[in-house]
Protein backbone atom coordinates (compact mmCIF):
# COMPACT_ATOMS: atom_id res chain seq x y z
CA UNK A 1 0.00 0.00 0.00
CA UNK A 2 1.18 3.65 -1.19
CA UNK A 3 1.59 5.78 2.05
CA UNK A 4 -1.27 8.21 2.11
CA UNK A 5 -0.78 11.78 1.08
CA UNK A 6 0.07 14.39 3.90
CA UNK A 7 -2.48 16.48 5.55
CA UNK A 8 -3.84 19.67 5.03
CA UNK A 9 -2.90 22.09 7.93
CA UNK A 10 -3.44 25.20 9.12
CA UNK A 11 -1.77 27.65 11.70
CA UNK A 12 -3.35 30.81 12.93
CA UNK A 13 0.00 32.68 14.02
CA UNK A 14 0.84 35.95 14.67
CA UNK A 15 4.39 35.07 15.35
CA UNK A 16 6.15 35.08 11.89
CA UNK A 17 8.75 32.88 13.44
CA UNK A 18 6.70 30.37 15.03
CA UNK A 19 4.56 29.93 11.76
CA UNK A 20 7.99 29.15 9.20
CA UNK A 21 9.54 26.97 12.39
CA UNK A 22 6.26 24.90 12.32
CA UNK A 23 5.81 24.95 8.68
CA UNK A 24 8.81 24.06 7.72
CA UNK A 25 8.62 20.90 10.43
CA UNK A 26 5.34 19.88 9.03
CA UNK A 27 5.95 19.99 5.43
CA UNK A 28 8.92 17.90 6.20
CA UNK A 29 6.90 15.36 7.78
CA UNK A 30 4.85 15.41 3.80
CA UNK A 31 2.08 17.82 4.91
CA UNK A 32 0.64 20.84 3.25
CA UNK A 33 0.85 24.45 5.52
CA UNK A 34 -1.88 27.03 5.13
CA UNK A 35 -0.83 29.75 7.54
CA UNK A 36 -2.74 33.20 8.71
CA UNK A 37 -1.23 36.28 10.72
CA UNK A 38 -4.90 36.96 12.39
CA UNK A 39 -7.83 35.59 13.11
CA UNK A 40 -10.10 37.49 10.66
CA UNK A 41 -7.64 35.70 7.82
CA UNK A 42 -7.74 32.19 10.00
CA UNK A 43 -11.06 32.06 9.37
CA UNK A 44 -11.55 32.74 5.96
CA UNK A 45 -8.75 30.30 5.24
CA UNK A 46 -10.19 27.34 7.36
CA UNK A 47 -13.92 28.15 5.13
CA UNK A 48 -11.97 28.11 2.07
CA UNK A 49 -9.10 25.27 2.40
CA UNK A 50 -10.99 22.58 5.34
CA UNK A 51 -7.77 21.36 6.39
CA UNK A 52 -7.26 18.48 8.47
CA UNK A 53 -6.71 20.78 11.36
CA UNK A 54 -6.26 23.77 12.70
CA UNK A 55 -3.09 25.01 14.63
CA UNK A 56 -4.30 27.76 16.73
CA UNK A 57 -3.02 30.20 18.86
CA UNK A 58 -5.26 32.67 21.42
CA UNK A 59 -3.47 35.68 21.05
CA UNK A 60 -4.07 37.29 17.73
CA UNK A 61 -5.03 40.45 15.93
CA UNK A 62 -8.22 40.94 14.94
CA UNK A 63 -9.99 38.34 16.61
CA UNK A 64 -8.50 36.25 19.53
CA UNK A 65 -8.19 32.71 19.04
CA UNK A 66 -12.00 31.82 21.30
CA UNK A 67 -13.48 33.79 18.72
CA UNK A 68 -11.69 31.86 15.56
CA UNK A 69 -12.80 28.77 17.34
CA UNK A 70 -16.12 29.52 18.22
CA UNK A 71 -16.70 30.59 14.56
CA UNK A 72 -14.91 27.46 12.94
CA UNK A 73 -17.46 25.51 15.27
CA UNK A 74 -20.15 27.31 14.87
CA UNK A 75 -19.96 26.81 11.14
CA UNK A 76 -21.65 23.83 9.24
CA UNK A 77 -18.77 23.42 6.82
CA UNK A 78 -15.65 23.83 9.26
CA UNK A 79 -17.20 22.69 12.84
CA UNK A 80 -15.62 18.95 11.94
CA UNK A 81 -12.32 20.32 11.93
CA UNK A 82 -9.86 19.56 14.86
CA UNK A 83 -8.43 22.17 16.34
CA UNK A 84 -5.46 22.12 18.65
CA UNK A 85 -4.37 25.24 20.47
CA UNK A 86 -0.82 26.47 21.66
CA UNK A 87 -0.83 29.25 23.57
CA UNK A 88 1.15 30.80 26.52
CA UNK A 89 -2.00 31.45 28.33
CA UNK A 90 -2.15 28.51 30.17
CA UNK A 91 -3.79 29.36 32.72
CA UNK A 92 -6.96 26.95 33.99
CA UNK A 93 -9.27 29.35 32.85
CA UNK A 94 -8.19 29.80 29.54
CA UNK A 95 -7.44 26.02 29.18
CA UNK A 96 -11.15 25.25 30.34
CA UNK A 97 -12.42 27.95 28.09
CA UNK A 98 -10.67 26.69 25.27
CA UNK A 99 -12.35 23.10 26.09
CA UNK A 100 -15.76 25.31 26.03
CA UNK A 101 -15.26 26.99 22.63
CA UNK A 102 -14.64 23.26 20.89
CA UNK A 103 -11.33 23.23 20.28
CA UNK A 104 -9.64 19.15 20.75
CA UNK A 105 -6.30 20.23 23.09
CA UNK A 106 -3.80 22.81 24.47
CA UNK A 107 -0.03 22.49 24.70
CA UNK A 108 1.81 25.43 26.09
CA UNK A 109 4.29 27.58 24.67
CA UNK A 110 6.68 26.85 24.00
CA UNK A 111 6.27 23.72 23.31
CA UNK A 112 8.47 20.25 22.94
CA UNK A 113 8.28 19.49 19.23
CA UNK A 114 7.83 16.08 19.37
CA UNK A 115 5.41 16.39 21.99
CA UNK A 116 3.56 18.31 19.40
CA UNK A 117 4.40 16.49 16.41
CA UNK A 118 2.98 13.21 18.07
CA UNK A 119 -0.34 15.16 19.00
CA UNK A 120 -0.50 16.27 15.67
CA UNK A 121 -0.26 12.93 14.45
CA UNK A 122 -3.07 11.82 16.93
CA UNK A 123 -5.58 14.95 16.14
CA UNK A 124 -5.14 14.35 11.86
CA UNK A 125 -7.73 12.50 11.01
CA UNK A 126 -6.64 8.52 9.77
CA UNK A 127 -6.70 7.85 5.72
Amino acid sequence: MINPPGKKILIVEDSKTTSVVLKEVLESEGHTVITAGDGVAGIALARREKPDLILLDLLLPKLNGYEVCNAIKRDNSTRHIPILVISTMDSTESIEKVKICGAKNFMKKPYNLEDLLREIKRLLPAG
